[in-house]
């Protein structure tokens, strides 16, 4: 019909120009192409787990472009930690423009992915930022020049050894699962003394359990220190063994261990904050297990001092005497506190303790009362940072000038995803949880389009859905993420994210008036999943595309996914 057109204009017969009629062709059959790549005008691949700081990050990254690009993909959203742009070395910056002009070769518009809180890419920049956890009242006494802290609690795991013991029955425990069937003391292996709690036999539990737990007194508000040494045996499915604190359903150190199926003993550790409570249960062992054995002994609980020690506003050192009658202030009184490690992934740091200054009030042998706040990290080391820091946003706007200055970005993905503490130090305590992630991701938008003014924001959708994270007793959040989505602009897309369907957040994204960005498929070995979500997009208003987003750089589906998006 197009050619039709070209050779017989207004019925009369007449013939254009064979030139201007072949060029029109070519224009058509352009535009057709583009509209056979895909319905959705959002078609993304998401580059993760390169943040190039080697040669070699572009030369694995770049078959991926072009796979996408022939696919018929027409975006990459690249996490490349580009909210840290002013600590990068001059390689970084021409291993970006080579991603950049390959991109524009290929016709695919480069999306940067920046600004997390969850995950404290910020930290980079000041790790003091990360969200504290208050120590209230500690007992701290003078020896010589220092203080040094004083554990008041008590609180120790019992027969933290399994020294004592009836038959397969570890004495002091509150429970371990099945004895005699699931669970064993074992004289033969051991760590130290004469025995360790062996379990294996996981299937005899209808959960696959195999796991021990004791109830410990504490005091509230207080830093502890959990360990435990394990050895494991051709144990499966890997990563199933856990140690945890809970109280009630909370989880007050949500922690992974890299436990390999077969190891020989290994220490493992983890801190936890008491926060409010005076009861504690500490678990460790398995869940889900399918077969093989572990081992434990040398189960220790201590009450630790000012580890990971935290200095900004909002989280300010306090030193009274111990009647709380003399506030002590720091620089005339004692030095200042800083802690010049702060790695929030090492536990088994020496605390701190607090230098005198001499002339000045505190005595030797005083007793002082001390308050501080300190970091903590969960899940193989992720911290979150503060939304209440004035400073955060500083640090937005410096990065937001240079990645315009460098990128000129036309669309942002706003790593605004699993933001699991918060309402805990005193900059954000007793906030309107919700309130406050709807003002920090307005504040983001805001500071990047005062550098970029045109551009379009993306974020991830799981902290505005109330079916996925934005609501109650979320990890470590004092406080409520329901109600989120009512702070935020209301032009934002959102990237809507998991491996199965999730058909009760596009319906409340689509329903509240927000484009949506469905990105899906999540490592699985077929598209099946992605299949389901396209299904749900038919019926669905408001989806602008979709995204092809691994986590485990696997890339072998990224053909087949972009002729899902054919229409």
């Amino acid at each position: 019909m197009a050619i039709q057109m070209l050779t017989d204009s207004n019925g009369g017969g007449r013939r254009l120009g064979w030139r201007m009629s072949l060029a029109l062709v070519f224009v058509l059959l352009a535009g057709a192409r583009e509209l056979c790549a895909g319905e959705y005008p959002d078609r993304f691949v998401w580059i993760f787990g390169w943040n190039l700081s080697r040669p070699q990050d572009v030369t694995e990254i770049e078959p991926i472009l072009r796979n996408a690009a022939a696919a018929g993909l027409n975006g990459a959203v690249v996490s490349f930690g580009l909210d840290t742009l002013c600590k990068r070395p001059p390689e970084y910056f021409e291993r970006l423009q080579t991603i950049r002009q390959l991109c524009e070769e290929l016709n695919l518009d480069l999306i940067p992915a920046i600004f997390s809180v969850g995950y404290g890419s910020i930290l980079t920049h000041n790790r003091n930022l990360a969200e504290g956890f208050l120590v209230d009242n500690a007992l701290f006494e003078v020896r010589g020049t220092t203080a040094h802290y004083v554990p008041e609690s008590g609180a120790e795991l019992v027969n933290g050894g399994f020294e004592e013991f009836q038959k397969n029955r570890a004495l002091g425990y509150r429970f371990h699962d099945q004895p005699g069937e699931v669970s064993f003391i074992d004289t033969s292996v051991f760590r130290s003394g004469k025995a360790s709690l062996r379990m294996e036999n996981f299937r005899a539990n209808p959960h696959g359990h195999g796991r021990v737990m004791q109830e410990i007194k504490v005091l509230p508000w207080r830093c502890y220190r959990v360990s435990l040494w394990v050895k494991t045996e051709e144990l499966q499915p890997a990563g199933c063994f856990q140690m945890t604190v809970l109280a009630g359903n909370r989880n007050l150190s949500p922690q992974q261990f890299d436990v390999s199926g077969t190891q020989d003993w290994r220490r493992v550790a983890l801190l936890f904050n008491s926060l409010e409570l005076d009861t504690v249960r500490i678990y460790a062992g398995v869940w889900g297990g399918r077969s093989g054995r572990f081992w434990l002994d040398d189960f220790k609980l201590e009450e630790v001092g000012p580890i990971n020690v935290l200095r900004r506003p909002g989280t300010p050192v306090a030193v009274k005497s111990a009647d709380g009658g003399t506030t002590y202030e720091e620089g005339k009184d004692f030095e200042p506190v800083v802690d010049p490690q702060l790695s929030f992934g090492r536990v088994d740091r020496e605390p701190l303790t607090l230098r005198i200054i001499p002339g000045g009030r505190i005595r030797p042998n005083d007793r002082l009362r001390v308050s501080y706040y300190h970091g903590l990290s969960i899940n193989r080391g992720q911290v979150t940072v503060c939304m209440a820091e004035p400073e955060l946003y500083e640090i937005f706007d410096h990065e937001a000038e240079l990645l315009a200055r460098h990128l000129r970005p036309r669309r942002v993905l706003l790593n605004m995803d699993e933001i699991r503490m918060g309402g805990t130090c005193a900059a954000c305590r007793g906030r309107n949880m919700a309130k406050l992630l709807g003002e920090c991701i307005s504040k983001q938008v805001a500071i990047l389009r005062r550098h970029l003014p045109d551009v379009e924001v993306y974020i991830w959708s799981d902290m505005l859905d109330p079916h996925h994270n934005a609501h109650s007793d979320y990890y470590l959040v004092d406080g409520d993420f329901t109600g989120s989505w009512n702070h935020v602009p209301r032009d934002l897309n959102i990237a809507v994210w998991g491996g199965k369907p999730r058909p009760e957040s596009l319906k409340f994204f689509a329903e509240e008036g927000f484009h949506i960005l469905i990105a899906c498929y999540y490592d699985a070995d077929d598209l099946e999943d992605v299949k389901g979500w396209l299904t749900l997009a038919k019926t669905t208003p408001k989806v602008r595309g979709f995204m092809y987003t691994p986590w485990t750089k696997k890339y072998g589906l990224l053909t087949n996914f972009g002729k899902l998006l054919q229409p």
